[in-house]
């Protein structure tokens, strides 16, 4: 399976459900899932033809979306046993193969970088935050101890 995030797992069982009773959509009801987004649409049309879950029929639009797409046996019975988020947690829970192919292990060194990028990028928006209220907190202390001793001197003034 191609690098799929959660998220076009969750969309391609989504597609696949909305075939329904018919087990047939139209480009039209396709285009309503994506919010007239043909290109996204085409995306996972593509994935699903790929999966060969799904069949075409007729041509059309700019990307080429079917008139029609037909829901086969496969895609059906794939729907069942828990469609791709199923088969995406699956792959997660696998352990790394040591003897991997070294295409596999590039790509999740790359993962890994660029969740530590992330990371890291997050803690110093963390640490500029908090660093920004150790300001804030020290400014207030500041009025704080600046009224009391403007208070004190105002009520020792008046005494006199």
């Amino acid at each position: 399976m191609t690098e799929l995030n959660e998220y076009e797992c969750e969309l391609l069982d989504a597609v696949l459900e909305a075939f329904g009773i018919p087990d047939s959509l139209t480009r039209l009801q396709l285009l309503e899932l994506f919010d007239q987004d043909e290109a996204a649409a085409f995306v996972m049309v593509q994935v699903l033809l790929r999966e060969e879950l799904i069949a075409e029929v007729g041509k059309h639009g700019e990307f080429g979306l079917a008139d029609k797409l037909v829901l086969k046996p496969k895609g059906e019975k794939f729907l069942k046993e828990g469609g791709f988020l199923k088969r995406y947690r699956l792959e997660l829970e696998r352990p790394v193969e040591v003897g991997g192919t070294l295409a596999k292990l590039q790509q999740q060194n790359m993962r890994l970088q660029n969740l530590k990028l992330s990371a890291e990028s997050e803690r110093n928006d963390l640490q500029k935050r908090v660093g920004w209220l150790q300001i804030q907190v020290y400014v207030l202390l500041g009025l704080m101890v600046l009224a009391f001793l403007m208070g004190y001197l105002l009520g020792h003034l008046h005494k006199r």
